[in-house]
């Protein structure tokens, strides 16, 4: 199946430095932990690329159209066409007590910091001065991207899911509905998705991506639904748990009835015998 310019596909990724073969970033959440670059709350997973979009480096976009499908390719990206060649006059030697007025506490060699406006990675320090480096952190670098597609999404309603995921990733793709009728696409939020910071911002990308890649959908509308009934999940939910508990038998405990007590015997008085009466002689 070849792949165009317009297409939407699902990919992974491993990108690294050829020179130190250090890898930087990655879609693959093991990897992430083999290499020492994983980072929490980061969400590991295929991305989605439009092919010509921009959405990745163009070396790599460009290269995106002749690959095959679940087939793994590596694309060399020279500095030029990177994080572009590496600039002397963007490194410059500062006083260490001007970055700890900044309240950079404990500067160490590779931290990146604010320095005026402008970010930077410490590269030396010593002799109370330390080395900024003003550069891209990977400018003059050769970059290697392994990429596999592992899929094309060709039907509208599969393209509509990607691109809200793409816009909202923290929430399942599963909990999002939406009906398509005629020029109107009508996507229902769940809850999950109410309070999530900027999600507002998020909505209006959705919208604009909906309309510049599916331009027939010239109408997008957001429902939200607040219910005070339980959700047939959360309920189906609580029975599972149910199920799994074992129901603690409760034995009633029952008083021993006080042995009743031995009947006192009426004790016999004994008839003490009258003396014999005298025979008169």
């Amino acid at each position: 199946m070849s792949l165009q310019k317009g297409d939407f596909i699902l990919i992974d990724y491993t990108a690294k430095v050829k020179e130190t073969n250090e890898v930087f970033d990655t879609t693959q959440e093991e990897v992430a932990k083999k290499e020492r670059v994983y980072k929490e709350g980061e969400i590991y997973e295929p991305k989605l690329v439009v092919i010509g979009e921009g959405w990745m480096l163009k070396a790599v976009d460009e290269s995106l159209e002749t690959m095959k499908l679940n087939k793994a390719q590596s694309v060399e990206v020279p500095p030029d066409k990177a994080f572009g060649p590496r600039d002397p006059e963007k490194i410059k030697r500062v006083p260490l007590k001007q970055l700890l007025a900044k309240d950079v506490r404990n500067p160490t060699i590779g931290m990146r910091v604010d320095y005026n406006g402008k970010m930077a990675t410490i590269r030396a320090i010593g002799a109370g001065r330390v080395l900024l480096d003003f550069n891209p952190p990977l400018a003059g670098r050769t970059l290697v991207y392994d990429v596999t597609v592992n899929k094309k999404l060709s039907v509208n309603e599969e393209k509509i899911v990607a691109l809200i995921h793409r816009r909202i990733p923290v929430v399942n793709t599963e909990k999002f509905k939406f009906t398509i009728q005629k020029k109107t696409l009508t996507i229902d939020m769940p809850e999950e998705a109410f309070y999530i910071e900027g999600v507002q911002i998020a909505k209006r990308g959705i919208a604009m991506d909906v309309q510049r890649f599916l331009p027939e959908l010239t109408e997008i509308k957001f429902v939200e639904s607040f219910s005070s009934e339980p959700k047939p999940e959360a309920e189906k939910e609580k029975k599972t748990e149910e199920k799994k508990e074992p129901k603690k038998k409760i034995k009633a405990k029952t008083k021993a009835k006080p042995k009743a007590k031995a009947e006192a015997k009426p004790k016999l008085k004994s008839k003490a015998k009258s003396p014999a009466k005298s025979k008169k002689a």
